[in-house]
């Protein structure tokens, strides 16, 4: 079980050149049914089709460690729309790059920044097979909508990359989501400095959106996040707790918008709240931060 100061987990979902453990070309994603993803986790918390049984045994222990995490999943989920359409429709971002962007869901990214603006341009990038698969069959007939296979720990890689560098105008202002991904970039690959290095890239005026696991300062949810993430270790090898100031200091290099960095049923909700809060609620911190 890797600590948060180790290397990213060796389960491989893809063949690299050379390794020999597939007929076919080096490079190409194969899927993994055997071991549980977090894409596929995330699918099943949604209530989704493209999950396995393995990844249903690891969402199942996680709630009864946490019964609230399908809300707190749902939260994340319009969160991630509502930032989209404030973005693409109040702000005006034009072209948008979701990393890590996951399985395909009712309302993507695509969906709700052109519901805005018909001309924007959006490039997902996943190193998941399955997500590859599924974007590819659901980008097809969409001129403006793209997707990468790529590793977001690697910036200059994937911003070089043909599908982002051929529809992403870095002389101009980007939006860049990263929903729940940072959180499985372990403390020695150090996930501040990989958003700086995106940052740099950016033009001033650009944008980016990050959501990430919380261990929060109660004693009593900060037990249920240090079970969670002894769990995540052990299962998918990757899911690492964070508290505030660690969270907050990925933004260094932005100004945080308001209402700054808070739960996600906190960011500007659409309107007055129709269930009650939950626990697991407490274990997820997002924001939006705006490069000067």
């Amino acid at each position: 079980m890797p600590d948060r100061s180790g290397v990213e987990p060796a389960r491989l979902s893809w063949t690299r050149p050379g390794s020999g453990a597939t007929a076919v070309a080096p490079g190409t994603p194969v899927l993994n049914t055997r071991s549980p993803s977090v894409a596929r986790c995330f699918d099943a918390l949604l209530g989704g089709k493209d999950h396995y049984a393995v990844d249903r045994a690891v969402v199942d222990a996680a709630l009864e460690i946490a019964p609230g995490l399908v809300v707190a999943t749902q939260d994340h989920r319009e969160w991630l729309m509502r930032v989209v359409r404030y973005l693409a429709g109040t702000v005006g971002i034009d072209q948008f790059l979701d990393i890590g962007a996951g399985l395909p869901t009712g309302e993507n990214t695509h969906e709700v920044a052109q519901r805005a603006n018909p001309d924007a341009v959006v490039v997902y990038a996943d190193h998941d097979p399955m997500v590859f698969s599924h974007g590819q069959a659901l980008l097809v007939d969409n001129d403006h909508t793209h997707f990468a296979f790529a590793d977001l720990t690697e910036p200059e890689t994937l911003l070089a990359l043909p599908a982002v560098a051929r529809n992403i105008d870095l002389s101009r202002p980007v939006a860049m989501l990263q929903g729940a991904t940072l959180q499985h970039v372990a403390d020695g690959r150090s996930p501040h400095r990989v958003l700086a290095r995106y940052l740099d890239a950016f033009a001033p005026g650009s944008y980016v959106a990050i959501s990430h696991l919380h261990s929060p300062a109660d004693p009593a949810h900060a037990a249920a996040a240090a079970q969670l993430e002894k769990l995540m270790l052990a299962e998918l090898g990757t899911g690492w707790f964070r508290g505030r100031a660690e969270i907050e200091a990925l933004f260094d290099g932005t100004e945080i918008t308001e209402p700054g960095l808070v739960r996600p049923l906190d960011w500007w909700p659409d309107g007055p709240r129709l269930r009650a809060r939950v626990p697991a609620q407490n274990l997820l911190l997002c924001g939006v931060g705006r490069k000067p």
